[in-house]
């Protein structure tokens, strides 16, 4: 049996950075690209993963990470296989949560809104740009589903890759991707004494934000 954990004496405090409200734009997307082009650039570990949060209609929850690949016209795009266990939670309930964390940087982003596929032509456009076994292993992996062993999954993507060597490798109808269209968007610093500033934008009807400092 394994023994239990005690680790209430881990913690540090928060110190090097801040955020005011006279640091926010209007338009919440502008401080997501700062925040995404100053995580890159300070090399803090996988700038552009993300943690989604998917759920049942039953509201039983899920979450994983995944890579964000482009920010649209005010949306959050990523790719993935669509009958994955999150692509079967998407499917029945298009309301999602995102979060960006940087260690490095002590700040996060929160997302909540909503989801859709993207069209097959911007997929393809996508999938046409991946490395060529990435592009093998989307067709070959039954996502989220049992499978009797490593051995079996790299015998399939052998296969595969043979069978289009010289050749296009196609996008799989099961895979693609998705946009999140945002409701809400906080930004989260950290600071001293757990005194964290965190500012939260809500979409309004007219398409415009409200912003609130939040307590922390």
């Amino acid at each position: 049996m394994a023994k239990d954990l005690h680790l209430e004496n881990i913690r540090r405090e928060y110190s090097s950075l801040s955020l005011s409200r006279r640091d926010l734009p209007q338009d919440p997307f502008e401080l997501v690209e700062k925040w995404l082009n100053q995580a890159i650039e300070t090399q803090v570990n996988e700038p552009t993963a993300m943690l989604v949060g998917t759920a049942t209609p039953e509201a039983r929850p899920s979450i994983r990470t995944v890579l964000l690949k482009e920010v649209l016209d005010g949306q959050f795009v990523f790719y993935s296989n669509y009958e994955s266990r999150k692509g079967r939670q998407i499917a029945a309930n298009p309301h999602v949560a995102l979060t960006f964390l940087w260690h490095e940087l002590e700040r996060q982003i929160h997302v909540e809104g909503q989801i859709h596929r993207l069209s097959p032509e911007e997929s393809d456009a996508y999938f046409a740009m991946r490395p060529y076994k990435s592009r093998v292993g989307a067709r070959i992996s039954p996502q989220s589903q049992p499978i009797p062993s490593r051995e079996y999954i790299m015998m399939r993507f052998a296969a595969e890759s043979l069978r289009f060597v010289g050749q296009t490798v196609p996008r799989p109808e099961n895979w693609g991707g998705w946009a999140v269209v945002p409701e809400r968007i906080e930004f989260w610093q950290g600071r001293d004494s757990r005194l964290h500033d965190r500012f939260l934008y809500e979409r309004k009807e007219d398409g415009s934000w409200d912003i609130h400092r939040l307590a922390p």
